[in-house]
């Protein structure tokens, strides 16, 4: 198989996890339309399978997560096309942002312009010390338009401005204290520690994690009063479900649950 017959996107099943990798270490997993599409399609396919109870999300290799856009070819990539109002990578987060299961990124190496994107896209984000990060865009003349609205809501304004107005790089440390990913670990140990993120996970009530995910989304945008007033709906709702009244039940009975509600039962 030659480099330009090879799929930009590896994916691969392990568990009770969808494993995603962007395939192009020799462009530093650089964005291009097909791998935008072909992560569409597998988190497309995961919202169908009921048995999946996370994504992760990684690029191939130790040196990239993902280096941003592939600007080979121009910056035409952060373009939509003239009879389309939405980009590529727009209908991607639309798409994640209705994902039932957490969504895990796997940070094996630098995080960079749209790379930060597709980060922040990630309900959680390990990163192995050696990664980088950084929003360099001003460097070629554009701005991280796209990845703003993601990393908004994460991130305090006067970081996201030193990364945005700079372009420098960070070192993983700084952005564990800016709030960017929630853990650190040395490149050896970041397969243990996903190991065992997804072990957390997997013992999570999946209708809860449903319920949940769709919460945070919602009161993003809701004033104080509105999310109150959501929250206290929400919350009577969850407590009627299978997995409510199982979850109460192991706990006074001192066992683990065996959760009944899978995506897309109810």
């Amino acid at each position: 198989m030659t480099d330009e017959t090879r799929p930009e996107i590896r994916i691969e099943r392990r568990d009770l996890s969808l494993w995603i990798w962007i395939d192009r270490a020799e462009r530093r997993n650089a964005i291009n339309p097909a791998v935008i599409a072909g992560i569409q399609s597998a988190v497309q396919t995961a919202m169908t399978d009921r048995d999946l109870r996370a994504i992760v999300l990684t690029g191939a290799g130790d040196k990239a997560f993902c280096a941003g856009a592939d600007l080979s070819k121009g910056t035409d990539i952060f373009q939509a096309m003239p009879d389309e109002p939405t980009t590529d990578f727009g209908r991607l987060a639309r798409s994640v942002k209705s994902l039932g299961i957490p969504l895990v990124g796997r940070i094996n190496g630098d995080c960079v312009a749209g790379g930060m994107g597709l980060m922040a896209l990630c309900d959680l984000a390990i990163a192995a010390d050696t990664a980088r990060f950084g929003l360099p865009e001003v460097k070629v003349g554009v701005f991280p338009m796209q990845v703003l609205v993601m990393l908004r809501s994460m991130m305090h304004s006067r970081h996201i401005n030193e990364l945005c107005l700079t372009g420098k790089l960070i070192p993983a440390a700084r952005a564990l204290e800016m709030g960017i990913v929630n853990e650190v670990v040395p490149y050896g140990e970041l397969d243990g520690r996903v190991k065992k993120v997804l072990e957390q996970l997997q013992a999570s009530s999946p209708a809860a994690v449903r319920r949940g995910k769709q919460a945070i989304f919602t009161m993003e945008m809701m004033a104080f009063h509105e999310a109150l007033a959501f929250a206290e709906a929400q919350i009577a709702i969850a407590s009627k479900s299978g997995d409510a009244a199982e979850g109460l039940a192991a706990f006074n009975e001192k066992r683990r649950p065996r959760w009944v509600e899978r995506e897309g039962s109810k």
